[in-house]
């Protein structure tokens, strides 16, 4: 910066250079500059993590998804809705409990499916410990499960994990509910329709199809004979008191509660679809729903950029400090 300054004894004039401050704009020049010339790191960084990418995305084994669409059955609710809305306050004095209807009954049994009873019979039942714990992969070729043999033995049945803390070489209970419903199992419903999609997920895309069939058809039996017993219960309670009351009125709204309570009790015994009734089948998915390759060579590469573009970056500008 120039500034004059007048000598007072000879009155000249001089030009005197000030420093002039630091700049804080960003020299777009000077940063594509440094880009340009730190373009091979860039390169090879990005190069790198896309090769990476590709290296770990074909390594990822291929995952089916089947799915069934459900819709609250008829017979979930029993005929008790109305009934409800008549006679609750009765039913309730009566210690009899009539249910709020189809959206209840099929809301709990979307819940039940993720319940660890639930589950870990369903796991038992239909011995599932080995194929959803110790599967890695799935063999198209010869349509079998690929296992991890660092995890399990499939010649004498064992399990060869580390036991770690609590968790011994078996895997517990409480890890297959884990990886089954935070892995395998989705439940959703669509408030709007009143539909709910169930689906499960394997490297299998025959077991995929085959467990979805299972778990309509064991939520439907778990519901049908929680039904049965508390319907039965019901039952005899009602009689009993229709027996001990001599009240009119009374006596005619213990014949209705026992008229619709016997009515559910049928319903149950006969509908194997009691909850759930299935609109669209499961079917034996023919592509594969992840991983997702594509997707993840795009973002590692532009991982790769970022952070090459972030390395030249950062060295340029201790270059300026030095």
């Amino acid at each position: 910066m120039n500034k004059n300054l007048t000598d007072t004894q000879t009155g000249y004039i001089a030009d005197v250079n000030f420093p002039s401050p630091p700049s804080d704009e960003i020299d777009l020049r000077e940063l594509f500059s440094a880009l340009w010339k730190g373009k091979w790191i860039i390169i090879a960084t990005t190069f790198l993590f896309a090769a990476a990418g590709v290296f770990y995305a074909l390594s990822l084994p291929n995952i089916y998804k089947a799915d069934a669409l459900l819709a609250p059955a008829e017979s979930s609710s029993g005929g008790l809705s109305k009934m409800a809305a008549q006679f609750g306050g009765l039913a309730s004095l009566a210690g009899v409990s009539l249910g709020g209807g189809e959206a209840s009954q099929t809301d709990l049994a979307a819940e039940v499916i993720k319940s660890r009873q639930f589950v870990n019979a369903f796991i038992a039942k239909h011995e599932l410990m080995v194929p959803l714990m110790a599967a890695k992969g799935w063999d198209l070729s010869k349509n079998e499960l690929i296992l991890d043999e660092e995890l399990y033995n499939a010649e004498t049945n064992t399990w060869l994990r580390e036991a770690k803390g609590l968790r011994g070489p078996e895997p517990s209970e409480q890890e297959m509910y884990e990886a089954f419903v935070k892995e395998i199992l989705s439940v959703g419903s669509d408030k709007k329709s009143g539909f709910y999609t169930l689906s499960i997920k394997h490297y299998s895309p025959y077991l995929a199809k085959q467990w979805t069939d299972w778990l309509i058809a064991d939520i439907n039996k778990v519901m049908r004979e929680r039904t049965i017993k508390e319907t039965t219960q019901n039952l005899v309670y009602l009689e009993t008191q229709l027996e001990k009351t001599a009240i009119a009125d009374m006596q005619s709204t213990f014949y209705s509660l026992i008229e619709e309570q016997t009515k559910s009790l049928m319903l149950a015994e006969v509908q194997d679809e009691f909850v759930f009734k299935v609109i669209d089948r499961p079917v034996v998915p023919e592509m594969k729903t992840e991983p997702k390759r594509a997707l993840i060579f795009i973002l590692s590469t532009l991982l790769g950029g970022m952070i090459g573009v972030g390395f030249v970056l950062v060295r340029h500008t201790f270059k300026q400090e030095d």
